[in-house]
């Protein structure tokens, strides 16, 4: 993967091929970046440029035989660490290295949902395990084979969990010429143990003029819809790319269909939905409650008569405007509040018929009945 290929980012790449220039470089790197700013991309195009054996003022050639093998991922001095959906304690990255090249080449914008479309996730969490960190140590113990440096890329240190404390002398006292690019999203999530052992580069999100131009350039999209799936992408490439594929969220039906069952009082019907709900995994559970915090947030604000900033597609907008008609504002905030803390204890591995047979329950309280839980009252200015 070539810089000139990434969406952006101007100013880090130059800043990443100047460490090249000037013989900066650190062996220890954090690439902090949101989903979809391209941080794993710039990592990848970064080791290129490291490894080229014939690279230019600003690139990598992309025809060495060095780039040959970066394009494919298939070069002897690169390695790859990412979360994956362990069956057997003793699975390592390298069970599922197929499938990541597979997901990298196609979309270098890789979010963790789309990783797990590659692997039979079930109903597990993604982690990376003990048995990855000593197949890490092992892989970096040897001399580069080929290029100048041995590169490994860490994709998500955030699930390194305690077990990440394995690496740490193997990252502050690395072999000789050994290069770790850690991407990150969360800086909070990442142990301090590893933060402090690294230099951190910090990847901005992208603009929305930047994203819409390259939709419109890339993928033939109109200055109109290329505008509005930038604005609704908050800056995120990788959410925008799947907008282009989806004209609806695909959690919409699911959401509405819940919140109606909730304001009817179907407690049949709700009972079998939690059923479905359960058996989504935690991961789209997750994504589930993220898409209904979104969802609600902009009924709070067409509530607030601030509809001028609400940027729904025509389907979801009309289905907003009919809710509203059948709840306030502090009924709105008090669902927000109840979806938020089920995310909360998804992630904690919470038990999903009961989590969400109680977070329906208490919707029907605020919607049925309209008894709204103290602490979240709307006080009005």
């Amino acid at each position: 993967m070539q810089f000139s290929s990434i969406v952006g980012q101007g100013e880090i790449k130059q800043r990443l091929i100047n460490t090249v220039k000037e013989n900066r470089v650190s062996h220890a790197q954090l690439f902090l970046g949101p989903e979809g700013s391209g941080a794993l991309a710039l990592a990848i195009a970064y080791a290129q440029y490291v490894s080229c054996l014939d690279k230019s003022e600003y690139d990598s050639c992309g025809e060495c035989s060095s780039c040959r093998k970066y394009q494919k991922l298939v070069h002897p001095d690169l390695h790859f660490s990412y979360p994956f959906f362990a069956k057997h304690k003793d699975d390592t990255a390298l069970n599922f290295i197929e499938q990541w090249r597979d997901a990298i080449i196609k979309n270098p914008y890789l979010s963790l949902d789309l990783w797990r479309g590659y692997l039979d996730a079930e109903n597990k969490q993604a982690n990376i395990n003990i048995a990855e960190c000593h197949q890490i140590i092992k892989k970096l113990s040897f001399k580069p084979f080929e290029s100048d440096y041995k590169i490994l890329i860490l994709w998500l240190p955030e699930y390194l969990d305690k077990t990440g404390n394995a690496l740490l002398k193997i990252i502050e006292e690395p072999q000789p010429n050994t290069l770790f690019l850690l991407v990150a999203q969360n800086q909070d999530q990442i142990l301090n143990t590893i933060l402090s052992r690294t230099q951190l580069i910090k990847v901005p999100c992208l603009n929305d003029t930047i994203i819409k131009q390259h939709l419109m350039d890339e993928h033939h999209q109109t200055e109109h819809a290329a505008a509005e799936i930038a604005f609704l992408s908050d800056g995120n490439l990788t959410e925008a790319l799947a907008m282009l594929n989806n004209d609806e969220n695909s959690y919409h039906d699911y959401f509405i269909k819940w919140l109606r069952m909730c304001f009817s009082n179907k407690g049949l019907e709700i009972a079998d939905f939690v059923d479905v709900l359960a058996k989504l995994g935690r991961e789209n559970q997750k994504n589930f409650m993220r898409y209904g915090i979104s969802y609600i947030r902009e009924c709070c604000m067409l509530l607030a008569g601030a509809g001028n900033l609400v940027h729904l597609p025509a389907k979801e907008l009309d289905t907003a405007q009919k809710m509203i008609s059948v709840m306030t504002l502090p009924m709105a905030e008090a669902v927000s509040a109840l979806l938020e803390k089920a995310h909360y204890h998804v992630e904690r591995n919470a038990n999903p018929k009961i989590l969400f047979l109680d977070v329906s329950l208490q919707i029907v309280k605020i919607l049925k009945f309209k008894t709204i839980p103290q602490g979240t009252h709307y006080i009005p200015s």
